[in-house]
């Protein structure tokens, strides 16, 4: 645990719609709004804001619609174009609802693989980056050069909760430190063992930044969270370091095998009175 309070300060940053310098606008950002770095800080950066540096966005009128992706979209009653899109971005594709497929992308549960319309113009899409862990390597590698600090990078998303309205916050990518805090074989507070928690350390973090950053019309595309308290490493870390085996979540295996069937999964539990 943090032993001086948690500190999540939010940074502005220009709009971009196309291709741009990342590294040189984020330390420009963080220093027109009079901050600066500090060794054992965390920089959160928007993915989306990093997928547009990267140029991953697309101009829908360019997309060519395969069939599969036409049946996709009838089935689903979606844009033929972000099914297509779907279609070429998704590492899974479970299944959907009306106007989304639920998807796994980069280790992540998410609707459309992470391809967001928002906060560009209208017409157009961005995909995910194409290599997360990479590309939050390199700044955090890139702010170690160029300033001299020592910080943690996370690429911030969000993701829609199963069961609960609202977005949240997720790491798609995490460098610098370990994104996961294991607490198997240590005792609560009543002596129990513990025996499955790990904590989402990275996670948790993103959701801190996400309530400063916004995702609307903020312009707060990064933000500097000090006194987080994680543990430092300068070793490679990718989605296996996150990402659980689908044999082993309780969402996606208890809505596929282990999906109750008969007269019991007709119940319903509602909090609404």
């Amino acid at each position: 645990m943090p032993s001086r309070p948690l500190i999540v300060i939010p940074i502005e940053a220009p709009v971009q719609r196309d291709a741009f310098d990342l590294h040189t606008t984020l330390i420009e950002a963080i220093a027109a709004a009079g901050e600066a770095l500090r060794d054992g800080d965390v920089l959160a950066v928007s993915s989306k804001y990093t997928a547009i540096s990267e140029g991953r966005v697309v101009n829908l009128e360019t997309v060519v619609v395969t069939p599969a992706a036409a049946a996709l979209a009838e089935r689903y009653q979606m844009n033929p174009t972000i099914a297509q899109l779907v279609l070429q971005e998704a590492d899974h594709i479970f299944g959907g609802i009306p106007g989304f497929l639920l998807t796994v992308k980069d280790g992540v549960l998410s609707p459309n693989a992470g391809i967001d319309r928002s906060n560009i113009p209208s017409g157009w899409a961005v995909l995910f980056p194409a290599h997360p862990y990479r590309s939050a390597a390199a700044l955090r590698q890139a702010l170690r050069d160029r300033l001299g600090v020592n910080v943690g990078v996370i690429l911030t998303d969000s993701w829609l909760m199963p069961g609960r309205l609202g977005t949240s916050g997720v790491a798609l990518a995490t460098a610098g430190f370990k994104p996961i805090q294991d607490e198997r074989g240590k005792t609560d507070l009543f002596g129990n063992p513990m025996q499955v928690t790990q904590r989402g350390i990275a996670d948790s973090l993103c959701v801190c930044a996400q309530v400063v950053m916004g995702e609307r019309d903020e312009a707060t595309p990064i933000a500097i969270i000090r006194n987080a308290g994680v543990q430092f490493t300068d070793e490679p870390l990718d989605v296996a370091d996150v990402a659980i085996d689908w044999q082993m979540c309780i969402y996606v295996q208890s809505l596929t095998e282990g999906r109750l069937e008969g007269e019991q999964a007709g119940l319903r539990v509602s909090g609404r009175g």
